[in-house]
């Protein structure tokens, strides 16, 4: 994989250092989660000590679009063990160990029944896979191909001490109030067991996002959603879709702290504005990265753009879905996140959410002709700065674009400066009276 290119120190800024982030990682990886159950509320409850949630409970049953939110699984215990009682497989040891939504059992078997219910990884013998059964009753466990190979033939005890049964789906939410009440959706999927990249490092730069968004006022209101993958995307939408029209804007955040470059998904639409800040902001930075196309395969973009929706929601990822060898295995643990990566992520976020926020359109109030800068101050507000012939090019590009057409966007596009001096230039022209929003 390429290095990870970081922003100063690899601490990010504002609110919430890469180390923080990892902090927060550690304390959310032992935990089993699945699409429901104990796992998820006890890792929104550890969200929830660094931003305030709103916690959703939905029942078995309930029709969420073409959709039934399932049954609840919990799990105290599983293991396999020899005739002697050695636990040869233990899910004390790692959650990954189970298959799951396991049904209960327990029973003897010979190694011989026993196989049909083992999933190995035989090209990586050392590692555990993660694998489910959300809708279809069935019991498993997964382990090391090396551990299978020294299992000798005989009786094995096998037990799954879990529940199925009705309950509740939980997700939450967490708003950062905007200046306007047109949203921004920053969603990551809560429902993975330890797996550190998928997607530990996105809840975690999720969270820290939503902390440096609180320390100004945004313009855009900015909903967080910690929801499980797919069904919980799925519930969300059924249950809001009378807040669907508000939203403008929208990134999946997945896969934030492995050592690759970022990847940039972009939404079904293919040119909403999130795809063109994203694209502006990674390209910009200089950052190495890379922009794919959207396809309907992946994380909960999928939900957001399908085409009923049709929502200009992309994804931001490192090395995506299936990208690395160590997805959906035990080898994507705390030792293949880091730091330096997930505040790099975190920075990368910022610097889009701070354009997307700042890209108004506005309006040129003295259309005829070029107006005098001079005579307003304008030219001696910039005496002193090293950019200056930069800055003046900036108000005049913005005067120029300033048809209620284009966007502080396009004027940094067309005019190849930076976004932050055409901002900057917006600004100065709106206190002077020559544009208005």
């Amino acid at each position: 994989m390429a290095p990870v290119t970081a922003t100063g120190s690899g601490s990010g800024s504002g609110s919430g250092s890469g180390e923080e982030m990892y902090a927060l990682v550690e304390r959310l990886y032992p935990l089993c989660r699945s699409i429901t159950g104990d796992g998820v509320r006890a890792t929104l409850e550890i969200v929830g000590e660094y931003v305030p949630l709103r916690v959703h409970e939905v029942p078995t049953g309930t029709q969420v679009l073409d959709w039934t939110v399932p049954q609840e699984w919990n799990i105290r215990d599983a293991y396999i063990a020899d005739a002697s009682g050695r636990r040869v497989v233990d899910f004390a040891a790692s959650s990954l160990h189970v298959l799951g939504y396991s049904v209960p059992v327990s029973a003897t078997m010979p190694l011989a029944e026993l196989r049909a219910h083992l999933h190995t990884l035989p090209e990586h013998p050392s590692w555990v896979p993660y694998r489910t059964s959300y809708y279809r009753p069935e019991w498993g466990f997964c382990l090391a191909q090396e551990t299978l190979d020294a299992m000798p033939d005989g009786e094995y005890e096998v037990r799954i001490d879990s529940t199925l049964a009705d309950g509740h789906l939980t997700y939450a939410e967490h708003v950062v109030p905007g200046q306007v009440p047109d949203e921004v959706i920053v969603s990551c999927h809560v429902c993975h067991p330890s797996l550190a990249n998928d997607n530990l490092a996105g809840v975690a730069v999720a969270t820290f996002l939503a902390r440096a968004l609180a320390e100004r006022t945004p313009y855009y209101t900015y909903r967080f959603l910690f929801a499980p993958g797919t069904i919980g995307a799925i519930t969300w939408l059924a249950r809001n879709r009378e807040r669907v029209e508000r939203v403008k804007h929208g990134l999946v955040l997945a896969c934030a702290g492995d050592p690759g470059q970022l990847t940039y998904k972009r939404s079904r639409r293919g040119d909403a504005e999130i795809d063109r800040v994203m694209g502006h902001v990674l390209a910009a930075s200089e950052r190495p990265h890379e922009i794919r196309e959207f396809t309907p395969y992946g994380y909960d973009e999928r939900q957001f753009c399908s085409p009923g929706f049709d929502l200009g929601v992309g994804s931001l990822s490192r090395t995506p879905y299936a990208g690395y060898p160590e997805y959906h295995t035990s080898a994507d643990d705390l030792d293949f996140v880091s730091p330096e990566a997930m505040a790099d992520t975190l920075a990368v976020c910022r610097e889009a959410f701070a354009v997307l926020d700042r890209n108004r359109r506005y309006l040129n109030l003295s259309p005829y002709g070029e107006p005098q800068l001079g005579r307003r101050g304008l030219y001696d507000a910039l005496g002193g700065r090293s950019d200056t012939k930069q800055a003046q090019m900036a108000m005049l590009w913005v005067l120029s674009l300033s048809d209620g057409e284009h966007g502080l966007l396009d004027v940094a596009e067309r005019s190849g400066l930076p976004f932050d001096t055409v901002a900057a230039a917006a600004d100065a022209l709106r206190g002077a009276g020559l544009i208005k929003a």
